[in-house]
């Protein structure tokens, strides 16, 4: 039996626009939060929300990569592109919410880049990109359920929480695909 695993915190830090991100966004994703509060409300909610960015730009591309792999059969390449369309609608409200905070949104990296980060050149079959899919699923899943408490603006909190459920959603679909088992009780946000 296969088991999904989330890509590695660290991994994603260094290989993505979280990199860039501001010192209160990573000081909250490091369990630091009063030192982030302290940078301002705003600024500390707009990084959150840029991580979050970050996050819904590596899925909009893992998406774009699995369909232009060839791997993807129908329906399954179809699932592919409506998740794909989801994650560009959370991107385009993220990017609203990071404006309206007088925040700047995280820049998208290039394809190539994405795909040298994901190792999108070890995908060789359907099961390879729904694995790799499911994953990215479910450490978007848990990186929202883990800022929830830490927005000053619970507004906020409610978009991730909602995104989350999205995430979950897409994770589950993806699980069943593959043919794995529904997930345990508890098991988001652990």
């Amino acid at each position: 039996m296969q088991t999904i695993q989330t890509l590695p915190r660290r991994s994603f830090l260094r290989n993505s626009s979280a990199a860039m991100l501001s010192t209160g966004a990573v000081l909250l994703l490091a369990g630091h939060g009063a030192q982030a509060a302290s940078q301002g409300d705003a600024a500390a909610d707009a990084g959150i929300l840029n991580v979050a960015l970050g996050l819904e730009h590596q899925g909009i591309n893992a998406y774009t990569l699995g369909a232009k792999s060839g791997l993807l059969q129908k329906p399954v390449l179809d699932i592919a592109l409506k998740f794909q369309a989801d994650h560009k609608v959370h991107r385009d409200l993220l990017i609203d919410a990071i404006r309206k905070l007088g925040g700047k949104p995280v820049e998208e990296k290039s394809l190539e880049a994405y795909a040298t980060a994901l190792n999108a050149n070890t995908l060789r079959n359907q099961s390879d990109v729904l694995t790799l899919a499911a994953s990215l699923e479910l450490g978007a899943t848990n990186a929202y359920l883990g800022v929830i408490p830490t927005f000053k603006d619970h507004a906020y909190a409610k978009v991730a929480a909602r995104l989350a459920a999205d995430e979950v959603s897409h994770w589950t679909t993806l699980n069943q695909a593959l043919g794995l088992p529904l997930p345990k009780p508890m098991m988001f946000g652990a």
